[in-house]
């Protein structure tokens, strides 16, 4: 029986290039999805026609504990237990110091550190009895903030301190570690390419990663990291050097 694996924010970006990678080495995958309903039923559509049956979407809004819920059982029945979790989905936008609402701060820490957290809760149990393995995906600017992002690296910055907690609390059975993204795939929104210049010139191998990078990473860990819990991998190209 193939091991399974839950992707949160599979349908695009990081998450569709975890679930395809992990999907290659072999894994059922769960997509999860929200808003991105074309994306997400195309990508498993593809899954499936190079294995069939290998593949399953679950739409959930994981803001609140139903939809955390909801994937979780979905996750778990769709072939009797899960092996791997990816924390993939994320909120990004820019809110600078002064112009924060509440709502800003529920909203990202809900998508970016809440969701991880009690999804995380809601599958242990099944991650237990297969000695599963839970990846974060953080960013680097959970380590030392990204001017203009403030609650967003807040978030990030909790989701490090998560990845220790839990990988103390959650061992010996599940091993739980992150991978920080650096310059990976520029920001929807956009910026300009003075902004985008200015950025390579802070990363050593000066150029922009690509969602593989992680999803190479994130497959190391779930496969060939027995030995490793806690753990953050910077994939940033050096920029972290920099700082």
């Amino acid at each position: 029986m193939p091991k399974v694996v839950v992707v949160t924010g599979a349908a695009r970006r990081i998450g569709a290039a975890c679930s395809r990678m992990l999907h290659a080495a072999g894994y059922n995958v769960v997509l999860h999805y929200k808003n991105s309903e074309g994306d997400a039923l195309a990508l498993c559509q593809a899954l499936n026609a190079i294995r069939s049956d290998s593949a399953v979407p679950v739409k959930a809004d994981l803001q609140g504990m139903s939809g955390i819920e909801r994937l979780a059982a979905g996750a778990v029945s769709a072939w009797a237990g899960v092996d791997a979790l990816v924390n993939s989905a994320s909120v990004f936008y820019a809110r600078p110091v002064g112009q924060v609402t509440e709502q800003d701060w529920e909203l990202t820490l809900a998508a970016n550190l809440k969701a991880p957290f009690f999804l995380s809760q809601a599958l242990y149990a099944s991650l237990r009895a297969r000695r599963g393995c839970i990846v974060n995906i953080a960013d680097i600017h959970g380590e030392a903030g990204l001017p203009g992002f403030p609650v967003y690296s807040i978030a990030k910055a909790g989701l490090l301190a998560m990845t220790r907690c839990l990988a103390k609390d959650m061992a010996p059975d599940v091993r739980v570690n992150a991978v920080s993204p650096g310059a990976i795939l520029w920001p929807e929104q956009g910026g300009s390419e003075a902004e985008r210049v200015a950025i390579l010139d802070k990363v050593a191998l000066r150029r922009c990663g690509e969602a593989d990078d992680i999803a190479k990473t994130v497959r190391f860990l779930l496969e060939d990291a027995g030995y490793i819990t806690g753990q953050t991998i910077n994939v940033d190209g050096g920029r972290s050097l920099y700082r």
